[in-house]
């Protein structure tokens, strides 16, 4: 019966601007993931893209162990279209999927509560090339692996509120949100990480020392 309705041709000169603007931008985190509850379940591939790459660093910084981390990537997404009709309208879709990843962090660190620290750890920050001469280099390196054993060593929460604020630079209203807690809680916390992160980082330098 639709292919007997009249066509109707709208040219975007006959549009106002801010609806050909609108029409021109891409469905938000929140718009992909109503259609996907809705039962859309290929646009979960839009929100794969967008997101893998953050959860991947998210959980490599978490667990020292890269293979783990495409794994646990594949569970939070699986997670997403199992629970996918507990989405809230309201909700914000990135604090949503944090949430998930940090449950599925939770339950890999119970099950590997016992195993080895990996021994392929990931740098928290990507370097060039190019940059200051090979001894300042190894300097920098020295500290960066240091930094890294501090940041194993940390309880679980403490790392998660470092890895969320300084490197995945999530807002604190949204850790506030993930915690159920205040954005003043949020900065209070992530001061005493970062005073506890100095302190274990220290230590390991006297130890490396001694």
């Amino acid at each position: 019966m639709l292919s007997l309705a009249p066509e109707i041709r709208v040219h975007s000169a006959d549009l106002p601007a801010n609806v050909v603007t609108m029409a021109a931008e891409s469905p938000s985190d929140h718009e992909l993931m109503i259609a996907v509850r809705a039962g859309e379940i290929r646009r979960l591939g839009d929100l794969f893209e967008r997101y893998h790459q953050r959860l991947y660093g998210f959980f490599v910084r978490l667990t020292n162990d890269r293979a783990a981390s495409e794994d646990l990537v594949q569970l939070v997404f699986y997670r997403i279209l199992k629970y996918r009709h507990t989405y809230r309208d309201e909700g914000k879709f990135s604090a949503w999927i944090y949430h998930l990843a940090r449950k599925v962090a939770a339950d890999h660190h119970r099950k590997r509560a016992n195993a080895p620290t990996a021994t392929d750890p990931v740098d928290l920050h990507d370097h060039a090339d190019s940059g200051p001469a090979p001894d300042a280099r190894a300097a920098a390196s020295d500290d960066l692996d240091l930094m890294r054993v501090a940041l194993t060593r940390l309880p679980l929460e403490s790392r998660e509120l470092l890895v969320l604020s300084r490197l995945q630079n999530v807002e604190h209203k949204e850790i506030a949100r993930l915690l159920d807690c205040s954005v003043g809680a949020v900065k209070v916390r992530v001061h005493r990480a970062l005073k506890e992160l100095r302190e274990v980082y220290f230590k390991v330098r006297r130890e490396r020392a001694a």
